[in-house]
């Protein structure tokens, strides 16, 4: 079984993403094939992380996906490599909310027997800080809390108090990174600047990443930790890929939307597409006037179109593409930014003009789990199947639903939401489809009539 190292810390913002990238890069540097995990629904994250590792970044969501999956996604994903590397989520035991310990980086940790490094933010205490690790690793016994990164350390003298304080709580130090040393990554409203959009800048901040690591971390104690994780069970067949669609039939062309607009996607949708005979083509709208040939269907996840809303106005010959490719009755599937190009405008640009909607950018930030049941039958799910989502935009779409709704949402609040119309299934849901592989098969399925 491949060594494996959960990466996490007390709270939001205390280094864990530039020490989980800077470590991915360090071990990559090393010769080691590396696979990169995030726990949670993050999509921006994975990026930096596939290009620290030159392996698609992968998503770990006990929410989304059940914890009986998390092992044989981890292992599907890892197969081959020699460390992975999971970046946690929030704090260490912050989980969905109201659910105890599910979806937490504490409870990954425990899926997967794996071996978990804090991350603290030293900068404003000494000795204070034997106490909050005693706390954590004391707090869950089944938590193997296997050594401390200490970040924002502000000298020598700083470092001596909270080496000597850690070493009575018998805690082992594995690597110091100084205060001033983070590296730049630009933010906006749902978080980091995708990679998608700054690639030769988030290059260069990934390599400063892993010299940072190097510099300030015991890179070989850290793959020894990752190496003393004991073998974790997998079902029989769970580390496989899904069955292929059986031979004889034409592999339908199916486009999926990529690009600095629509950059967010699970690489298990992709790869289950192609699984259930699908011949996955992908095609940029702000820069392709058409859609691929023989598109039998379309797939167009989230993104930033809100930043982009000019651009994708101006391509007005997809714009007419992907409105008569709906009119046909063909399958489009579209999540949170497909949703807002298929509307009617995006701030008051000309959008595909699929739905008769209009969406615009709101005030407020929309974040959270949702449960839901689907409201239609559609191209992705019958009526009746139950489906758990996240949702994250600051846009506003109305209405929020059409006459056939896509879902009924009923956790943690009850409204209809998302439009199914002809073969559209439109939706701010977020799903991840390995939850539910019937999803894929039954979108190649509608893109074969």
């Amino acid at each position: 079984m491949v060594a494996r190292l959960v990466i996490a810390a007390p709270s939001s913002g205390s280094g864990k993403t530039t020490v989980a990238t800077g470590l991915m890069a360090a071990f990559a540097a090393a010769g080691l094939a590396v696979s990169p995990h995030k726990v949670g629904p993050d999509y921006i994250d994975p990026g930096y992380h596939a290009l620290a590792t030159g392996r698609p970044g992968r998503n770990l969501d006990a929410y989304l996906c059940g914890t009986e999956l998390m092992a044989p996604l981890f292992a599907r994903g890892a197969a081959g490599c020699d460390v992975a590397v999971v970046e946690g989520v929030m704090g260490l035991y912050d989980g969905a909310a109201g659910e105890g310990e599910l979806a937490s980086t504490a409870q990954l940790a425990k899926l997967l027997r794996a071996p978990v490094v804090l991350v603290v933010d030293a900068s404003s205490q000494s000795r204070s800080v034997a106490a909050l690790v005693h706390g954590f690793r004391s707090w869950d016994p089944e938590v193997r809390i296997g050594g401390v990164i200490l970040n924002k350390v502000g000298s020598d003298r700083h470092e001596a108090l909270l080496r000597e304080a850690l070493d009575e709580a018998g805690a082992p130090v594995l690597g110091v990174l100084r205060r001033g040393a983070a590296v730049a990554t630009p933010s906006r409203h749902l978080g980091l600047v995708p990679v998608a959009e700054r690639r030769a800048e988030a290059l260069s901040a990934v390599a400063a990443m892993g010299e940072l690591v190097r510099a300030g971390c015991d890179v070989p104690a850290l793959l020894a930790l990752a190496r003393s994780a004991p073998e974790l069970p997998v079902p029989d067949g769970g580390d496989q890929p899904p069955a292929p669609r059986p031979p004889g039939r034409a592999r339908p062309v199916v486009a999926v939307a990529g690009g600095p607009a629509f950059s967010f996607s699970y690489a298990e949708q992709l790869e289950l597409l192609t699984a259930s005979g699908a011949e996955v083509v992908t095609f940029d709208p702000l820069r392709d006037e058409l859609l691929p040939d023989g598109t039998a269907g379309v797939v167009i996840g989230g993104g930033f179109p809100e930043v982009y809303a000019p651009e994708l106005a101006a391509n007005e010959p997809l714009r007419k593409a992907v409105g008569e490719l709906a009119r046909s009755g063909a399958p489009i599937a579209a999540e949170c930014a497909g949703l807002l190009y298929l509307s009617r405008s995006l701030d008051g640009q000309p959008m595909c003009g699929v739905l008769d909607a209009d969406a615009r950018m709101g005030e407020r930030l929309t974040l959270g789990y949702r449960q839901a049941v689907a409201v239609t039958d559609s191209c992705l799910a019958a009526a009746g199947t139950r489906l758990r989502g996240h949702e994250f935009h600051r846009t506003v779409i109305e209405p929020g639903a059409g006459p056939s709704p896509a879902w009924g949402v009923y956790r943690p609040e009850r409204r209809t939401e998302g439009f199914v119309q002809g073969g559209v299934h439109a939706s701010y849901l977020h799903t991840h489809w390995a939850a539910e592989p019937g999803v894929a098969r039954r979108f190649v399925e509608r893109c074969t009539r």
